[in-house]
């Protein structure tokens, strides 16, 4: 590693990341289709999941948690649903330091 890599400082690093106060807040919809806002999900392609299968929930909630605000947490995100996809979520080391520090319901689910 260079000198230069070794001081590299990546946004993802850097970039706030939030939380809500209690995961009783997380009243989104545990089934049907969401439309995520394109500052949430700005990917090419549809931006419209239906949450009750798992792998659009996890788009869903890779998305919403890496670059949503609390609102947007509390409204497409299900607590029941999170808790369940948790331990199959690809989220950065950050996020999970957080969720799994403020909610302890959530430590030890992930594989």
């Amino acid at each position: 590693m260079t000198e230069h890599t070794a001081e590299r400082v990546r946004f993802r690093d850097i970039k706030p990341v939030e939380a809500p106060t209690t995961l009783d807040e997380l009243i989104g919809p545990a089934a049907g289709e969401v439309t995520l806002p394109l500052r949430v999900r700005w990917a090419p392609g549809a931006r419209t999941y239906d949450v009750a299968r798992d792998p659009q929930a996890q788009i869903v909630y890779q998305a919403v948690l890496a670059e949503g605000t609390v609102d947007d947490q509390r409204r497409f995100i299900n607590r029941n649903r999170l808790v369940a996809l948790w331990p199959t979520l690809n989220l950065d080391q950050r996020i999970v330091t957080l969720w799994e520090g403020r909610f302890p319901e959530l430590r030890g689910l992930a594989w």
